[in-house]
């Protein structure tokens, strides 16, 4: 796979939209905020789920932490295999660690919730939010990262 960073206005491939090009790898807009949305949705509907569920502090406090973990794990995992597919160093152990992390807290929130005493709607609420949350993470980091680097070509 070519990296981004080497394309030249030669080989890249261009949308013409009247008066506008526009490069078909730059995020839109609509894609960039549907991405924010859906990481808001599910962090905030989570949130809600925890403070509104009938638990021990102790018990919120450890799907509240499963969730910070998760999404630092995917936002790592998603920056290393971009790092490797555009040649730039990334270690072996980063990287795996990276994968580690990420497993870890899906497993950690599926036995969190195997074992905890919620209705079978409140454990599918919780784990949805989890998902949607890790996905869109993934989705705004690269948005995030896809921006920049257009955004430093256009300097």
């Amino acid at each position: 796979m070519e990296p981004l960073q080497n394309r030249t206005e030669g080989n890249s491939i261009a949308i013409k939209n009247g008066d506008k090009t526009r490069n078909p790898f730059k995020p839109t807009g609509a894609f960039i905020g549907a991405s924010w949305f859906a990481l808001l949705a599910g962090v905030v509907g989570y949130c809600i789920g925890l403070w509104n569920a009938d638990m021990q502090l102790n018990e919120k406090g450890y799907y509240f932490t499963i969730l910070l973990f998760g999404l630092f794990a995917v936002i790592s995992v998603q920056k290393s295999v971009r790092d490797r597919a555009e040649g730039l160093a990334v270690t072996d152990l980063y990287y795996g660690l990276s994968w580690f992390a990420t497993i870890a807290a899906m497993v950690l929130l599926t036995i969190g919730l195997w074992n905890a005493g919620l209705a079978r709607s409140e454990k599918g609420f919780y784990a949805m939010a989890f998902c949607l949350s890790m996905f869109s993470a993934i989705a705004v980091q690269k948005n995030t990262r896809d921006a920049k680097l257009f955004e430093d070509k256009e300097l």
